[in-house]
């Protein structure tokens, strides 16, 4: 399955019926968001599916039931076990047996908008020769085995490390993120890499919400307390990365659209699964709107949206 693909994609001949209008077409039909179409499709894809629809809040008390004993169990033995190895093949064969290929799709993209959004920051921060301080780890996947090289848990690791150098960095130099007057959008991608033909098989069926819910549980208990709480915190740096990208660009327009909540005001870890949710959506949102500028760059346009008829 390619990055263009999408299962029987069932808006391209959804009929609208007035009296009782679909919301997923509604959506699907909505451009408030500046997402990636595959992103959207594969998306909503899931929220409409039976397994979000009926295995997700059936399972859903069983799961937190489990998480809290999880949590109780941390609390006793922090550090171990520490099953970091396991963990990630343990999900790449839950996702390869039972998601559906827009769930692998959705998870498989996020890595590289990640890095994608990361690399923005660093080749527009203007530190010169410092930006070498400001290590980085691009994650590019291409196949579901590509997880088990301690995929999720570098995700997290990477965009913890941005915002320390990053900032080291900064007060080096005496200074703070400014408006580029030409910002460097070549690291963003119109178009992924294509990805491995995804799994398809009769029981590849969860959607991406159901899988983040099962899977986060089990994340909390095969990895050391600090890794999980430290992973469970990452997921409120989205505004964090928007406020950045503002300062870069100039303009605050896209934190209309980034909700996920500021990281200094923390949330349980049992709200996990939704926050990862939201993350999700927020990336593709910022990674879409830096597309969208992108274009506008290219066609000599200004970045400005209150500013739209000119350059």
């Amino acid at each position: 399955m390619s990055t263009a693909q999408v299962r029987d994609d069932p808006f391209k001949t959804m009929a609208h019926d007035p009296n009782d209008p679909d919301p997923w077409l509604a959506l699907y039909l909505d451009h408030s968001l500046p997402i990636d179409e595959t992103a959207k499709r594969c998306l909503l894809i899931g929220q409409r599916s039976w397994s979000r629809r009926w295995l997700f809040p059936v399972s859903r008390p069983l799961v937190f039931l489990w998480f809290c004993l999880v949590k109780v169990f941390r609390a006793i033995t922090p550090n171990w076990p520490n099953l970091n190895g396991l963990l990630h093949k343990t999900i790449h064969w839950g996702l390869r047996t039972f998601g559906s290929p827009e769930t692998n799709t959705l998870i498989l993209r996020h890595f590289h908008v990640g890095t994608e959004l990361l690399a923005f920051m660093k080749a527009n921060a203007g530190l010169g020769a410092d930006v070498e301080r400001v290590t980085s780890h691009p994650l590019r996947p291409t196949r579901l085995k590509d997880i088990e090289d301690n995929l999720f848990l570098q995700h997290d690791l990477n965009v913890f490390n941005f915002i320390i150098e990053l900032n080291q960095a900064l007060q080096a130099q005496d200074r703070e993120l400014m408006p580029v007057a030409r910002p460097d959008f070549s690291m963003i991608s119109d178009t992924l890499p294509e990805f491995e033909d995804l799994p398809d098989g009769w029981l590849n069926k969860i959607d991406v919400q159901t899988a983040v819910e099962f899977y986060t549980p089990m994340y909390a208990l095969m990895l050391p307390r600090a890794d999980f709480v430290r992973a469970a915190h990452s997921l409120q740096l989205d505004e964090t990365v928007a406020i950045y990208i503002a300062r870069i660009l100039g303009t605050d327009y896209h934190l209309n659209f980034v909700k996920n909540g500021h990281p200094m005001i923390a949330l349980s870890t049992l709200q996990a699964g939704f926050r990862l949710m939201m993350h999700g959506l927020d990336c593709e949102a910022l990674h879409g709107w830096l597309r969208v500028l992108k274009a506008r760059q290219a066609a000599g346009l200004a970045l400005d949206p209150h500013n739209l008829g000119g350059s």
